[in-house]
């Protein structure tokens, strides 16, 4: 599915006017509000994709996996079967896999649930609150836009949680699987008098297909939004979430080849898992002063209670991470055909906390002996403005920048000669962009962009140089990565009058991509280095066609070179001194060069919206080390899905519906995903974790309004 795919084209057979006339009104309602104002998706100049409800009714809804597998330039790969995935735009998160708190956290990657950032202000996310069964739709930025959205913006996921609905409701979904699936889920709405209160709560349980893989997730939603008047609109956002997963761990290409279901004997040993357990409460309120002026105003709290065994210690996380923004928007018509769209605003988020490792019980557990004790905190500051012109409705011409500051914080209160340490990245981002309409339903873009990325926290640690040394509690290594980004690219929707093919819809995106300071894992996560400079180039393909008789298509490509242009490291980090190794020109590890999507559907009328669906997606070969040493191979999976495609009214306020997938029909055994760097056990790398085998889910749902 590509950007225009969200956009609903009538299967009827009416006259070409009457479809051009309905797929212009469908296209004034298609928006984009991930650049932080609402536009039509086809004058937006960056690459972009919508899924909407109806792209993810036959799914599980575990993991962001089964919604951006079809997405061009986003890898997405599910390391265990569950929530905890590794998402790679462009080949910003490549890092965020390995063996240093990356386990069900993202990196690179700014991910929004209702306009409030699930990324946390040092550049991680985790999947805690995110279940796709509770989403209503998904927009996808592929382009980095730091210049809007500040650190860790090298793409950006929103998902919106509210549904959309005119009468009340009340939806259930029952879900069972494989390998012990599990999963209820409730959505309900109703109206008042000047606004709508809803919720939704999920339950999953997933034994796993590995050795120590099950999990359990339980996540509840519920909202207000509430018009105070004809000019102002308030909305509250509360949710919660608990979260338990077990880690299997990597494995070496030997025990991957004999029995991919094994744990990680080490993981086993340790049951190295994660329980997390958080809430977050979220208002936003806006305002119209007049046609042309308008405020938007937002604050959260977001408490988390986090727990883990991890690398033999047991792990307390108590954490407060809180912010907000506001943002002014101007309209002015300059002219009969120019207008101009100013907006200008600031964010600010912070968290922090108290960090508490103690040993390992003898049952895993909580021991007696604290190791550490301190406190680690994040300040992110950003300042932005954006001016757009548009002229004649058919071009746009906009500049923008931003500042940023982002400050860590750290103590250790066991070594309290340490006293409080600081490091601040600071940097101006600007951005520059044109697209030009040849019709509503077709634009050209390009643009320029400056991208910034500081060190996650847990990277900021000092390597084993500096383990010792009382100077050092944030890695002096490090500095931010920092990007400029050229793009350009097309969209477009065709509508046909043919017996053959009823609409094309398609885009097109190249980009090149020059960084600095690229950040690397070594020793499988455990400290991180800056590499020198790095270059990425692609080509995006997307597409999907409408054909008679009920069939569509749809297809995503991205074909990409992505390598270090100059990288040498230091081996004294690694005790061995005056000793240096040149990865200049190597390709970047954790990135393949090619994947892809497609999918075929076949609904016809006379089945009454059954539907049967077959796709097939690949990821080429990649390698995980600088050295261009250890290669994951590549992949091709076939999934399989019958059901009904929209509610079956059973009667006026009565409907159900349901599915069943069977994904990795034909059972090939692949690496879904690897640690980065990894390290070596009696001279083998442990790295490969292994993808989900053949499995079966079904799911029933019951609507009723």
């Amino acid at each position: 599915m590509v950007v225009s795919a969200c956009i609903r084209i009538s299967a009827q057979d009416n006259a070409e006017i009457t479809k051009k006339d309905s797929l212009f009104y469908e296209m004034n309602q298609v928006t984009v509000t991930a650049t932080r104002y609402a536009e039509s998706i086809i004058e937006v100049p960056y690459a972009v994709t919508i899924k909407t409800k109806d792209d993810f009714n036959n799914i599980k809804g575990l993991g962001l996996d089964e919604i951006l597998s079809g997405v061009p330039g986003v890898l997405s790969q599910s390391r265990h079967g569950s929530q905890d995935v590794r998402i790679v735009i462009r080949g910003f998160g490549a890092r965020g896999s390995g063996d240093r708190s990356n386990s069900g956290t993202s990196r690179g990657i700014r991910i929004l649930v209702d306009g409030i950032p699930e990324t946390e202000p040092d550049g991680r996310t985790s999947f805690d609150q995110i279940d796709l069964t509770l989403a209503q739709n998904i927009e996808v930025l592929r382009s980095n836009v730091s210049a809007m959205w500040g650190n860790a913006s090298g793409g950006i996921i929103n998902i919106s949680s509210i549904p959309q609905f005119t009468s009340d409701f009340i939806e259930v979904n029952i879900f069972t699987g494989s390998f012990g699936f599990q999963k209820f889920a409730a959505k309900a709405g109703t109206n008042l008098e000047n606004g709508q209160i809803f919720g939704s709560v999920s339950q999953s349980y997933f034994d796993g297909w590995r050795e120590h893989s099950s999990s359990k997730r339980g996540v509840i939603n519920l909202g207000l939004i509430s018009n105070l008047s004809l000019e102002t609109r308030l909305k509250i956002l509360l949710s919660g979430a608990t979260n338990l997963f077990r880690i299997p761990g990597p494995l070496t290409d030997s025990q991957f080849t004999a029995n991919p279901k094994m744990g990680n004997p080490i993981y086993v040993q340790r049951d190295e898992r994660r329980y997390n357990r958080l809430g977050k409460i979220g208002l936003t309120l806006e305002h119209v002063f007049d046609e042309s002026n308008s405020i938007q105003s937002m604050v959260y709290l977001n408490p988390k209670y986090l727990q883990r065994s991890e690398r033999g210690t047991f792990r307390d996380f108590t954490r407060f991470h809180f912010g907000g923004n506001f943002i002014y928007q101007n309209h002015t018509s300059l002219s009969e055909a120019i207008t101009n769209v100013a907006i200008g605003g600031i964010d600010e988020a912070y968290q922090d906390g108290a960090i508490l490792f103690y040993s390992l019980s003898p049952t895993n557990s909580r021991g007696n002996i604290l190791s550490t004790n301190k406190r680690e905190g994040a300040n992110n500051f950003g300042a932005f403005f954006h001016d757009e012109v548009i002229i004649s409705n058919k071009v746009s011409i906009l500049i923008g920048g931003r500042y940023d500051n982002i400050t860590y914080y750290s103590e250790d209160f066991l070594n309290p000669e340490y006293g409080l340490k600081k490091k601040t990245f600071e940097k101006f981002i600007p951005k520059a962009a044109v697209s030009y309409r040849f019709t509503p339903t077709h634009s050209i873009y390009a643009n320029v962009s400056g991208g910034i990325e500081v060190p996650a926290g847990n990277e900021t640690d000092p390597s084993g140089t500096f383990g010792q040394d009382t100077v050092y509690l944030l890695n002096p290594l490090l500095d931010a990565i920092r990007s400029t980004t050229y793009e350009v690219g097309t969209k477009q929707i065709l509508v046909f009058n043919s017996d053959i093919i009823q609409s094309l819809n398609y885009e097109m995106a190249l980009y090149h991509i020059q960084i600095t300071n690229d950040i690397i894992p070594y020793s499988g996560g455990r400290f991180y280095f800056t590499a020198g400079k790095t270059e990425r180039s692609g080509l995006e393909f997307g597409a999907s066609a409408q054909l008679k008789h009920g069939l569509s298509l749809r297809g995503s490509l991205t074909y990409s070179t992505n390598k270090y242009v100059s990288y040498v490291v230091d081996s004294v980090h690694y005790g061995s001194p005056d000793k240096f190794a040149d990865y200049s020109n190597n390709k970047a590890a954790g990135i393949p060069n090619f994947f892809y999507g497609t999918g075929l559907t076949y609904s016809p009328d006379f089945l009454n919206e059954i539907f049967v669906s077959l796709e097939l997606n690949g990821v080429g070969k990649y390698f995980v080390d600088d050295a261009n040493k250890i290669e994951v191979p590549a992949y091709n999976l076939i999934n399989l899905s019958f059901g009904l495609s929209k509610i079956l009214r059973i009667t006026d306020s009565f409907g159900l519906r349901f599915f069943i997938n069977i994904n990795n029909l034909t059972g090939e055994k692949y690496a879904a995903s690897a640690f980065i760097n990894p390290d070596l056990i009696a001279g083998q790398p442990v790295y490969l974790e292994p993808g989900l085998p053949r499995s079966i889910n079904a799911s029933i749902s019951f609507h009723f309004d």
